[in-house]
């Protein structure tokens, strides 16, 4: 909170997220930035709206430093709120609208939020939730708001109400500085509770900027984005695209995939961002010839490195794009990329260390291990997390004291190898990892060599308990349509790629795999 003693000065000199927005406008106002929901918004239009829910915010009392969660889908408002909340001197924290009012009450209590802009679809669970928020001071909805369901919540006013007649010039005096929380990304760990990652102005910056280097980002850009705000990997999605002046072409998810493929036709996309699963659906379309994704000229990976047979696919989809593989974590965006160049000569590695950051491996001692030899990665850099929110245990366990006094870098909790190139291959979570006959079993390894059988669309690894085996390994798949894959033809499979312990005890057969609201398979969900 800001005194009446203490006003800091702050020039442009000293960038802060949202002047990615506010010099886009500058340079290209009229140009269309956001292309949402049948909409289509130009720089100045998304300045000026989120100037006005700046000045509506700061109206309602939300201060320097106050969190404000938006819980919504990819809309428009989302977009506006985003920026609105970064230019009223507030914390954003974007929340999937999948979450239950349960969860979203924690969430809000968890960071002690003082506002929630959300819409009306949601109101029976936002409702819910807001009515346990004890920090609550402000609740802006977006469409019809439901006055007998939200009567007793604090400061309930409807968006177009809290604009009206409110500055669209510019923001609110600006009080932060560079090393202020931009944003609170929430990621569920280990134990499944949710935890805040806290992110600086410059941490956001510095990966943005990183980022758009590598992938060569230019103000012509079109990038599409199918992955939830919620998701870190999509919000970045935005912000480098308004970091260049791109276009950003915003879907609500991929549910409909014909659909999202004719507008990436219709837009001249040259950015396709996406997630294994992503791929595998396209993999199976049978209409995707039909479309005219010339334009794309490169796509990206995350989650996982690219089976074969999704690189082989995307290479015939998208023959003029390059093709990046990236790995990160939301406690430090991204760590790695291979560049396209790379990708037949380090098959299964997810890169080198991006710009301005460091990587190195560790054994259970924190020393550094040679090459080649699995351990924890460690991330030293400007984009590493101040921490997470309220929880100075776990900040503790994944930042750790660094080579320059006085500095912490981020302990990953996941286990990796370093080639003598310095390329990164990903095993595991250390957590996820299966102790099967007194042999420690990556679950990625077995699933790569699953995803290696044909007839094999998706694949799942978990440990399950056994008498004898001390955990065993099971396997559940998602079969291509029309394949007749048996368990048996499974395990023969695996006998012939991988050590016999290895080898899946069991193989289940399933329609779907659970996912998190971020796409990532759910595996809590398969115990």
């Amino acid at each position: 909170m800001t005194s009446a003693a203490w006003t800091p000065r702050f020039t442009d000199a000293v960038p802060q997220l949202h002047d990615y927005l506010i010099h886009s406008a500058r340079r290209l106002g009229d140009k269309v930035a956001l292309v949402c929901g049948g909409e289509r918004l130009t720089y100045r239009d998304l300045d000026d709206r989120s100037n006005a829910l700046a000045h509506a915010l700061v109206r309602r009392d939300i201060r320097r430093g106050d969190r404000v969660l938006i819980y919504s889908d990819n809309t428009v408002e989302s977009v506006v709120a985003f920026w609105g909340v970064l230019k009223a001197n507030a914390v954003a924290s974007v929340i999937s609208s999948s979450t239950r009012p349960a969860k979203l009450a924690h969430l809000l209590n968890d960071c002690q939020a003082a506002g929630l802009i959300t819409d009306a679809r949601h109101t029976v669970a936002f409702a819910e939730a807001a009515s346990r928020a004890a920090h609550l001071r402000v609740v802006i909805v977006s469409g019809p708001v439901d006055r007998e369901l939200v009567g007793g919540l604090p400061g309930v006013a409807a968006w177009n109400e809290a604009v009206v007649g409110e500055p669209t010039g510019g923001a609110p005096a600006r009080l932060n500085v560079d090393i202020d929380l931009a944003a609170i990304i929430y990621t569920s760990g280990s134990t499944g509770v949710p935890k805040g990652v806290m992110l600086t102005h410059r941490n956001m910056l510095t990966a943005a900027a990183s980022i758009t280097a590598y992938l060569g980002n230019v103000e012509d850009d079109v990038i599409v984005s199918v992955l939830p705000l919620s998701f870190d990997y999509g919000l970045y999605q935005m912000i480098m695209a308004f970091r260049m002046g791109a276009r950003l072409v915003l879907e609500r998810s991929f549910a409909y995939p014909v659909q999202v493929l004719g507008t990436m036709a219709a837009e001249r996309v040259t950015g396709f961002p996406g997630v294994p699963t992503v791929f595998a659906t396209l993999a199976e379309m049978k209409t995707l010839a039909g479309h005219d994704l010339s334009s794309v000229r490169y796509v990206t990976n995350t989650a996982a490195a690219l089976a074969p047979k999704h690189l082989a696919f995307l290479r015939a989809a998208f023959p003029s794009a390059r093709i990046y593989s990236m790995y990160g974590l939301t406690e430090c965006k991204r760590c790695t990329y291979l560049p396209p160049e790379d990708i037949e000569r380090k098959p299964g590695s997810v890169g080198i260390a991006i710009p301005n950051t460091e990587i190195w491996i560790v054994d259970e001692d924190g020393r550094r291990v040679e090459a080649n030899r699995v351990g924890q990665l460690v991330v030293r850099g400007a984009t590493v997390m101040r921490g997470y929110w309220g929880n100075p245990e776990a900040t503790a366990r994944r930042l750790r004291p660094g080579p320059l006094p006085g500095e912490t870098v981020l302990y990953t909790g996941d286990a990796c190898r370093l080639d003598e190139e310095g390329y990164l291959y990903f095993v595991g979570r250390m957590d996820d990892v299966i102790k099967s006959r007194g042999e420690k079993v990556a679950p990625r390894e077995v699933e790569a060599a699953l995803l290696a059988v044909p007839g094999v669309k998706e694949a799942a690894v978990i440990g399950v308990p056994d008498d004898i085996l001390g955990e065993a390994i099971k396997a559940y798949i998602v079969r291509e349509a029309g394949s007749a894959l048996t368990e048996k033809r499974i395990q023969r499979e695996c006998q012939r790629q991988l050590e016999s312990f290895m080898v899946p005890k069991y193989v289940v057969f399933v329609p779907d795999l659970p996912r998190t609201s971020t796409g990532k398979i759910a595996r809590k969900e398969l115990l």
